[in-house]
């Protein structure tokens, strides 16, 4: 109700840009500019990321902008205080992190694009009123689709069991704490078949997040439940056990992960090496 309130009274009353105080404006004409990576350079100042230690089994991720100044105050103003009207240009940034990443792996070869977005806690859907993460992806694949790119979300991931608040833990904290608590809702593996699958999520911080759903999305298209106690990261060169036809594994080891923005030092990293690129996501 929180969020309702906010998207319609945002309607009647004069507010301010939820990214830099700008009056009567709820997204001033720069902000939306610099959520849209103008004057950033090709591709909107987007490209590859990767974390510091970067953990196992973290697919490739791409996001559109470092998670910082305006970017941040937007992402803030939509998960924590319901400014839903901010979800059609975060989406705009996630789909460019979403092209980005399919590109990286061949374009998608015309196959639908499935973006799975990483579940929010029932908890934190309930005390935000809304669920952030697959409200952009929504409106990222609706804006895949006005490109003519056919794109749909597929919220096949759920959490099995409760996870510590995120806050304040490192890298290995994070790991820990997030190991083995995703799982593929029954049924789900089927509605992965025959896309390009892209994990989708606002921000990335450690990856941890990204490298458990990954795990997760590996179980259960091997046809293996969270429930068995086996944690198993994929992505990774040798580990993973054939099941089914190569040509199968092989796909789904091709899986990419979009954001929308990720840490600045994500981004430095890997302007400092030679032949990288970043692009956007989200990690909770």
């Amino acid at each position: 109700m929180r969020g309702w309130w906010r998207e319609i009274s945002g309607l009647v009353l004069p507010g301010t840009c939820e990214g830099c105080g700008a009056p009567r404006t709820a997204l001033c004409a720069g902000c939306a500019g610099e959520l849209a990576g103008v004057g950033a350079g090709e591709g909107g100042g987007g490209g590859r990321v990767r974390p510091l230690p970067e953990p196992e089994g973290l697919p490739p991720v791409h996001a559109a902008l470092p998670y910082e100044g305006v970017v941040r105050e937007l992402l803030i103003a939509h998960k924590e205080r319901g400014a839903l009207g901010l979800a059609g240009p975060l989406g705009g940034a996630l789909a460019r992190a979403v092209e980005g990443a399919v590109r990286a792996v061949g374009g998608g070869g015309g196959r639908p694009l499935l973006l799975v977005p990483v579940p929010s806690s029932r908890g934190s859907v309930r005390a935000r009123g809304h669920d952030p993460t697959r409200r952009v992806a929504l409106a990222a694949a609706a804006r895949l689709r006005r490109a003519g790119r056919s794109a749909r979300v597929v919220p096949v991931l759920r959490q099995r069991r409760a996870v510590a608040d995120q806050a304040g833990l490192g890298a290995r904290g994070r790991w820990a704490n997030l190991a083995g608590a995703l799982e593929v809702v029954p049924g789900g593996a089927r509605l992965l078949a025959g896309g390009r699958v892209v994990l989708v999520d606002d921000l990335m911080t450690t990856g941890a997040t990204l490298a458990e759903a990954a795990r997760a999305l590996g179980d259960g298209v091997r046809g293996r439940g969270a429930g068995t106690g086996f944690v198993h990261p994929p992505f990774t060169s040798g580990a993973a056990e054939r099941s089914g036809s190569d040509f199968a594994q092989h796909e789904f080891e091709q899986r990419v992960a979009a954001v929308i923005a990720s840490s600045p030092a994500s981004f430095e990293i890997n302007r400092n090496s030679s032949g990288t690129w970043i692009v956007a996501g989200g990690e909770r």
